[in-house]
């Protein structure tokens, strides 16, 4: 039977992390069931030539550490701004990726000032009830949350979680090395209670930003396939666009969830553009 993991120290500790690269901050921020060197090996190669790439594994996911509560965008963002200011990292453009990316909202809300623009991609943007909230959501409640970890983890999990990382990359197939070293990455012995937390506080997070998007100051460049069977991009990419003042929005044609595989260079044009607008 697993039990919640127990947190470490409050404010958190700075999370794990890969570097590569010189020039201005980009820091990368990862969705669910991955860790960061999804991004870091999709998009670093691409990025390192003009920055300073710093992906992170958000908290509880990877090697970094657990506290709770993790789930909240708003939450790992404060502990995400705790790392940037551990690294001497400065004003970094912000991308995220799925949950990632709302985690990257999240954070140039809060700080807006110590952040130079935000690549949101797939991004979930605003509150709604998915498939997390039925297979990870209940492994975070106390109680009987464990029991019920330990049942799926013993039974369904083997089977579901590969279908589920393959699903995420469809219509494309996970052929590149990148991608199949996010479909076969190992999970942590206590991602079930994580992720749970993760879904159980996430739409909490959405329903605060949704009300402020409006507000942000930060420029932004805003990504999504337009076959992402994930996030809908008719329902989160799209009317985030619409609602950030300063944010340009792109669908990518014949794409799924996992764009940053398969259109890196899309992506890394974004991120060119937030460092030098034009004037």
């Amino acid at each position: 039977m697993s039990a919640l993991p127990q947190p470490t120290e409050d404010p958190p500790a700075p999370l794990r992390w890969s570097q590569a690269g010189e020039g201005p901050d980009v820091v990368l921020l990862h969705g669910a069931i991955v860790e960061r060197h999804d991004l870091f090996c999709a998009l670093a190669p691409g990025l390192a030539a003009d920055f300073r790439v710093t992906a992170f594994d958000r908290a509880g996911h990877g090697q970094s550490p657990f506290y709770s509560p993790t789930g909240s965008p708003w939450r790992q963002a404060q502990a995400v701004r705790a790392a940037v200011e551990a690294l001497g990292l400065k004003k970094p453009i912000v991308l995220g990726h799925s949950f990632g990316g709302a985690v990257a909202l999240a954070y140039a809300l809060q700080f807006a000032d110590e952040t130079q623009g935000v690549v949101a991609i797939a991004p979930i943007a605003f509150p709604e009830m998915r498939l997390e909230h039925w297979v990870f959501a209940p492994r975070a409640l106390p109680g009987w949350g464990p029991l019920y970890d330990a049942a799926l983890r013993f039974g369904i999990d083997p089977l579901l979680l590969p279908i589920l990382r393959r699903a995420m990359f469809w219509p494309q197939a996970p052929d590149r090395p990148a991608a199949q070293a996010t479909v076969s990455a190992p999970f942590r012995l206590d991602f079930g209670p994580v992720e749970g937390q993760d879904a159980w506080l996430l739409n909490l997070g959405l329903a605060a930003s949704a009300t402020r998007y409006a507000t942000c100051r930060v420029p932004a460049r805003v990504l999504a396939g337009d076959r992402d069977i994930v996030v809908n991009p008719a329902l989160h990419a799209g009317p985030l666009a619409s609602l950030l003042p300063a944010a340009e929005f792109r669908l990518l044609p014949g794409l799924g969830h996992m764009i940053h595989h398969f259109a890196p260079a899309e992506i890394v044009r974004a991120t060119l553009e937030l460092a030098d607008p034009p004037s």
